[in-house]
C-alpha cells in the first residue's frame, strides 16, 4: 500500500515506522525513483547516492537490519520550505550498533524533497566522526 505525505505528521509517521524496523512501510512513501544520498562518510556511504527503491531496500534497510539492533531517529524540529515541496529534520539517532550493547547517538538532519505525496530526494547529513568513534574504526 502507498503512503502519502502531504503532512509533517506524515513524515512523523513515516519516521515512527523506521523506529519499528518496519521499511516495507518507510519505502511506501517513496517515490519508485526516489534518489538517496547518505552523509558522505557514514558507514553506508560506499554506494551513494541509491537510485531507485530496489537500491534503498538492498543498500539502506537490509544493511541497517544487518548492522543496527536499534535505530531511531528523534526529531527535536521538522519543518516545511519551498510550500512544503522540501521538509527538513533536525535532531538525533539513537542506536545500538549489532552485538553491542550501549546505545549511542548522534546528531542528523535531513532534508526531504516532496512532489505528489512522495519524497523523490532524501539527503543525510549526520555527524559521521561521531558515528565512526561509536564504530572505533577512529
Amino acid at each position: 500500500m502507498l503512503s502519502s505525505i502531504n503532512t509533517i505528521a506524515d513524515i512523523e509517521t513515516l519516521y515512527a515506522r523506521l523506529g519499528e524496523r518496519d521499511y516495507e512501510a518507510v519505502m511506501s512513501y517513496l517515490a519508485n525513483d526516489i534518489v538517496w544520498i547518505v552523509a558522505d562518510n557514514s558507514p553506508l556511504a560506499d554506494r551513494s547516492p541509491y537510485h531507485g527503491i530496489a537500491e534503498v531496500r538492498s543498500g539502506i534497510f537490509e544493511r541497517l537490519t544487518v548492522g543496527f539492533d536499534k535505530l531511531v531517529f528523534d526529531a527535536d524540529e521538522i519543518f516545511e520550505c519551498n510550500g512544503g515541496e522540501r521538509v527538513v529534520a533536525l535532531g538525533y539517532y539513537y542506536f545500538r550498533f549489532h552485538g553491542q550493547a550501549e546505545e549511542r547517538n548522534a546528531q542528523v538532519a535531513h532534508v526531504w524533497t516532496i512532489r505528489d505525496g512522495r519524497a523523490v530526494k532524501f539527503q543525510q547529513y549526520l555527524d559521521t566522526l561521531q558515528v565512526a568513534r561509536d564504530a572505533g574504526t577512529v
